[in-house]
């Protein structure tokens, strides 16, 4: 992957100066919300720096290491809520912003660890086999759980930390309404949704931060909180002395606590990564390298970890921004990365004037384009597993905890998988069951020849999820039966428990005196039936056909 491309040195700077600007906004809202369950005046300031900081650092070094040449990494709205979750619990705990910061850090080091370990042992190929439905679900679950954070900051108040205690606590909160603040909010989304009906080149978030910020100024003192003030210079890492007292954190306690989030940042930010990938694929017309992808956001996790910057991943807007100004290599995310250094440098004065609840309608905006509409729609559509599966996962994300709303839905996914796969293992045939589909093909035996036979069908593979069905089948062949034919041209695979069971069934055959053929038996298959000597151990190879016909011409030539 070329770092530099000089034709096209031009539209790498410029995109990566319009990406800077679009993710200033978004990583000061996205540092901010991940420190809303932190109850400090601080709080708001130490976030905005948390979020430049891992735009900063993670924006950097996964564009010098990653495989997505265009792709913008940064703070990102899913990895924002599972790091809130965190802080919220480490500050529960221990109550003092060393042990937050400590926590911040450990999570974002074993997320970097955990995804760099994706790409060396290749699993970013196997990202693409996660359900729709399950990433529906959680995606738009998150989009919820955005949208019921920021509401508070919209009123100018304090959110709660769970989700349920926000949509309980909603009715008593809206006697201490700030109008103002409601005021500038509502504002800001009207900026962001109704701008682009003008012009698209200029990024609506930051006319909405600037003009309304602007407009705030001329308002009383008091009338919203602010961000406050940005602590100023280039971040220091979180186990210097200056940057955080190291004296009272236990160090265990904090290591195990992080572990957990940490594995649940990578999980997501790799799935979150790998999509965006997808996106500026088709956009640029190439193709990225998914496992140096994960490699490169694994640093760039660990280094923003490092300087207490919060987690991310690639950012789909952010990235579409990049590729729509004519960035195409990695160079545009460096720039992009250096230019809100600047700003975290120079501007950071600046910023502490800019009022929380224009961060809240930002935000707002991001987590309504994260909800699957379409998903939604479409509810009364899809297969109704599909549906119950996409359901689940929201509300679990939304009410219960996004971990376990991925496994459960996967779990669900891969076990309504194994019931569909199952269900394909057909019914056997023979003069007693008149009832059963015979397949077209089975014509080229007259029906004289199949009184004594029953035919079993197999459609699907035979594995774990399809041996009861199967053997449920075995056992229903007929007693009046001397032979039976196992078709297998639509078994493409046998697993352990697929192979047990057909061995099982044959030697069960053999003790009642059946013949047995098989048709249509596929490499894959038939080399594990010979490694378990099924096959010629259990089965004659002169009882072994290619096609149906082969098999009917042998019968009634036997005849």
């Amino acid at each position: 992957m070329a770092y530099v491309n000089f034709k096209n040195l031009k539209g790498d700077i410029f995109g990566g100066i319009t990406a800077g600007i679009v993710a200033l906004p978004l990583a000061l809202a996205f540092g901010i919300q991940a420190f809303s369950g932190i109850e400090d005046p601080l709080a708001p300031s130490l976030g905005a720096l948390a979020g430049l900081t891992g735009a900063m650092m993670l924006g950097f070094f996964a564009s010098l290491f990653g495989g997505t040449p265009s792709q913008i990494s940064g703070p990102t709205g899913p990895m924002t809520v599972i790091t809130a979750s965190l802080l919220a619990g480490a500050w529960s705990q221990y109550g003092d912003f060393s042990s937050v910061l400590v926590s911040m850090s450990l999570a974002g080091i074993f997320c970097g660890l955990f995804q760099i370990l994706f790409g060396v042992l290749k699993i970013g190929r196997y990202i693409r086999y996660i359900p729709y439905p399950v990433l529906s679900g959680f995606m738009s679950g998150i989009g919820v759980i955005i949208i019921l954070q920021q509401i508070y900051p919209l009123l100018g108040l304090k959110a709660p930390v769970r989700t349920i205690d926000m949509v309980a606590g909603l009715p008593s909160a809206i006697p201490a309404i700030s109008w103002t603040a409601l005021a500038l909010g509502i504002c800001t989304i009207l900026i962001i949704f109704l701008f682009p009906k003008i012009t698209r080149k200029v990024p609506a978030t930051l006319v909405a931060l600037i003009a309304v910020t602007v407009g705030s100024l001329f308002l009383r003192e008091g009338t919203a909180p602010l961000i406050g003030e940005i602590p100023s210079g280039f971040p220091l890492p979180f186990f210097v002395k200056d940057a955080v007292s190291l004296d009272s954190i236990v160090w265990k306690d904090m290591i195990r606590s992080a572990l957990i989030p940490g594995i649940t940042l990578a999980g997501l930010g790799s799935i979150d990564t790998l999509l965006t990938s997808v996106v500026a694929d088709n956009i640029t017309h190439t193709k990225h390298n998914s496992n140096k992808e994960l490699i490169g956001q694994g640093i760039g996790n660990m280094v923003s970890g490092i300087f207490a910057g919060i987690g991310g991943a690639g950012a789909t807007m952010r990235t579409v921004v990049n590729v729509k100004s004519g960035g195409r290599t990695p160079v545009s995310g460096m720039i992009h990365a250096l230019l809100l250094l600047a700003i975290l440098l120079g501007l950071g004065s600046i910023v502490k004037f800019v009022p929380l609840c224009v961060l809240a309608g930002i935000l707002i905006t991001v987590g309504w384009g994260i909800i699957d509409f379409k998903g939604f729609k479409d509810i009364a559509k899809i297969p109704r597993s599909d549906a119950f599966v996409m359901m689940t996962v929201f509300l679990l994300t939304v009410f219960v905890d996004l971990l376990t709303a991925v496994a459960i839905g996967v779990v669900l996914s891969c076990v309504l998988l194994m019931k569909r796969t199952s269900d394909l293992v057909e019914g056997s045939y023979s003069a007693s069951d008149p009832a059963s589909k015979a397949w077209v093909d089975e014509s080229a035996l007259p029906e004289e020849y199949r009184h004594n036979l029953s035919i079993i069908r197999m459609d699907g593979p035979l594995f774990f999820g399809s041996v009861t069905r199967f053997n449920d089948l075995i056992s229903k062949v007929p007693a009046q039966c001397d032979s039976v034919l196992i078709r297998m041209r639509y078994v493409p695979y046998l697993d352990q428990s697929g192979l047990y069971a057909l061995e099982s069934a044959l030697k069960d055959f053999a003790d009642r005196g059946l013949t047995v053929y098989m048709t249509g038996v596929k490499e894959l298959p038939k080399a594990k039936m010979q490694s378990l000597h099924i096959l010629p151990g259990l089965i004659q190879e002169d009882h072994l056909f290619d096609t149906f016909e082969e098999f009917a011409g042998y019968v009634i030539k036997k005849s």
